[in-house]
């Protein structure tokens, strides 16, 4: 549902040179499965996020979401992908229910359709209480329902959630959690992005450990633990990112003994 190849974004930048965001990216997430895109701030899970979303285009690899290409057919992307963050904008003036029907329709949903997909949605996300709240007056925690609501509106067949509890107090993050898995549990592709240990254990199926753009590691929570001897995951995770420190040390001085040796070049006296 969602394939990701070598996906390696760039930047220039006139004062550092070139800034890897992304490098050599590759994961792939299917149906009814929970994708953990798991990193410190910073490490490139945003970025990657912005990728499929079609905000950005890759530098280079490529990523497909439900069958299309995020860069030759991003319309067909952007209808079957729905994008839950933190901090999406509500239209202070607008009810939770106006806000909604406004993106089924420019979905192009039909009045009728939109009208019953709106009722079980509002229903299931125990949102009726709160159709005529406009806005600005909307607490942290009614605005992330109405997110929701907006980004499934479209029956979208994959669902991108890029830290979307932060914020959040915790019954409304655990409200939250519960909703996504309720999504996974209907059949959806989700790809849930976030820096809290404890959410992706219970939420995801699969994990990714992105640190600095790169993957150290995919699989399984159970798979995770084995390969880094942890069964405690923060710990896992830690140990993940200091073992990725400690061989780019060990790389970069290998590289400056390297160059040390080929700066040497030895005069004929040196030589006999």
């Amino acid at each position: 549902m969602v394939e990701v190849t070598e996906l390696t974004k760039t930047y220039q930048d006139l004062k550092a040179g070139q800034f890897v965001a992304l490098d050599r990216v590759s994961f792939h997430v299917a149906p009814g499965e929970i994708f953990g895109l798991l990193g410190p701030n910073g490490a490139g899970k945003t970025t990657a996020l912005r990728i499929l979303s079609t905000v950005l285009k890759p530098t280079s690899g490529s990523a497909r979401v439900a069958g299309f290409d995020v860069n030759h057919h991003p319309n067909e992307v952007r209808h079957s992908i729905g994008f839950v963050s933190n901090n999406t904008a509500m239209y202070e003036r607008m009810t939770a229910w106006e806000f909604v029907e406004y993106f089924g329709k420019l979905y192009g949903i039909e009045a009728e359709q939109l009208e019953r997909r709106m009722h079980n949605i509002f229903s299931d996300l125990q949102m009726l209480d709160i159709r005529d709240v406009v806005g600005a007056k909307m607490s942290t925690g009614m605005k992330q329902k109405v997110s929701i609501a907006r980004a499934i509106i479209h029956d979208p067949p994959v669902l991108v959630f890029d830290e979307p509890s932060l914020g959040l107090d915790v019954l409304v993050a655990r409200a939250l959690l519960k909703i996504i898995g309720q999504l996974r549990d209907a059949g959806k592709c989700i790809i849930f992005s976030t820096h809290i240990m404890r959410e992706v254990e219970r939420l995801c199926d699969r994990v990714a450990i992105l640190y600095h753009g790169r993957i150290l590691a995919t699989g399984t929570l159970a798979e995770l633990a084995d390969r880094y001897h942890e069964t405690d995951f923060e710990e896992l995770f830690f140990t993940a990112l200091a073992e990725s420190d400690q061989q780019q040390v060990q790389l970069n001085g290998s590289l400056g003994h390297s160059h040390e040796r080929d700066s040497f070049s030895p005069t004929t006296s040196e030589c006999l």
